[in-house]
């Protein structure tokens, strides 16, 4: 990481404009939370909020920074948001994230990540003010062949569900365009970033492990469990989005040595089965029952899926904070306070300074 500690990287979004996509789902309000924390002029663009309740609007998020609805399909409100605010960073995170609805409706799932992601290339390629694209697609780019050792970055790049395919074309998008257009453009650092299945408070998407468990247990009925054997790089929510700063924070000093793919992942001792994990939140929360889903007809699913984390350590300085453990407890606290209608925001602030003490 050389001589900036992350205490240095967080300082320097302080006073920055910093562009969002995809600010109102689970990664980027988080994102965007944290951003205002730090004092950096944020504007986000995505959708509305699908989920009723949500954290961006539990959080009051949309006092807190500039707000923009819109569709990352949409080319020229994209650029227009883009050119309107003149960033010096860009986060994009806007996607369609779930893998059964990418089976459900493969062309919304492809237009949105393969042709959002070009339209938020090409808006930044039109922006000159752009001094740092974090771009993130997902551990699932990798063509997955369920090997026990770690995905490194220079692996093949694949899917074999539409979401997988999506988030693997998005990345032969970015390389497109940064070998065409950014590489003439030296003040400029971008790079792609590859993450495992991220939990945590404040997610209340459908079909993926936490949230179910907490609907279930809010609606009294057994946890349904279709494929309870697989195993997943679990990790906080928090992990990859230090890892995000702490990249973008460098690409903007050091362009040339740090504008290229990265994997954020937990320690593979760290993997647990989705079995296990929902029943460690059943026992943290005190309440709730599993119903395997036996005989059900599945559609394709990895059961082994994890990435090798080596680069991002040795030449970002970053690693995983928090152990699974420390990271289903946070999980499950989160959702303990939301359902005895504690406070939301003073939890989430909590768990930011618990992860960074650097705020402190």
């Amino acid at each position: 990481m050389g001589s900036l500690s992350m205490r240095d990287i967080l300082s320097s979004y302080a006073g920055k404009r910093v562009f969002v996509t995809g600010h109102t789902g689970f990664k980027g309000v988080w994102l965007t939370y944290l951003l205002n924390k730090l004092g950096a002029d944020v504007r986000g663009f995505a959708l509305a909020p699908e989920s009723a309740p949500n954290h961006f609007e539990l959080l009051h998020m949309q006092s807190k920074i500039d707000h923009v609805v819109g569709d990352i399909r949409d080319a020229s409100a994209l650029n227009n948001a883009i050119q309107e605010f003149q960033p010096e960073f860009v986060f994009h995170l806007a996607a369609q994230a779930l893998v059964k609805r990418s089976y459900e409706d493969p062309v919304e799932t492809f237009s949105t990540n393969v042709v959002g992601s070009v339209n938020l290339l090409d808006s930044v390629r039109k922006c000159d003010s752009v001094r740092s694209l974090v771009y993130i697609t997902s551990d699932k780019c990798y063509e997955n062949v369920e090997w026990i050792w770690g995905y490194r970055e220079n692996d093949r790049i694949g899917g074999h569900d539409p979401y997988s395919a999506s988030k693997g074309a998005a990345e032969v998008v970015f390389s497109a365009y940064a070998r065409s257009y950014f590489s003439s453009r030296p003040e400029l650092g971008a790079a792609t970033t590859r993450a495992g299945n991220v939990i945590g408070g404040g997610d209340w998407a459908v079909d993926r492990i936490i949230p179910d468990c907490i609907r279930s247990i809010e609606n009294d009925v057994p946890i349904k469990l279709r494929n309870p054997n697989a195993t997943r790089p679990w990790q906080h929510v928090l992990e990859p989005l230090s890892g995000y700063l702490l990249l973008g924070g460098q690409l903007r000093i050091h362009p040339d040595k740090y504008s290229s793919s990265w994997n954020f992942g937990p320690s593979t001792t760290e993997v647990r089965t989705v079995e296990d994990v929902t029943s460690t939140i059943i026992s943290h929360l005190g309440r709730g029952s599993i119903e395997l889903e036996i005989g059900q007809k599945k559609l394709h699913e990895a059961n082994l899926l994890q990435l090798n984390c080596d680069k991002a350590s040795q030449l970002l300085g970053w690693s995983p904070r928090w152990g699974v453990e420390k990271t289903l407890a946070a999980t499950a606290e989160w959702f303990k306070v939301y359902m005895e209608g504690g406070d939301v925001e003073s939890i989430t602030c909590a768990q930011l300074h618990d992860y960074f003490p650097e705020l402190s």
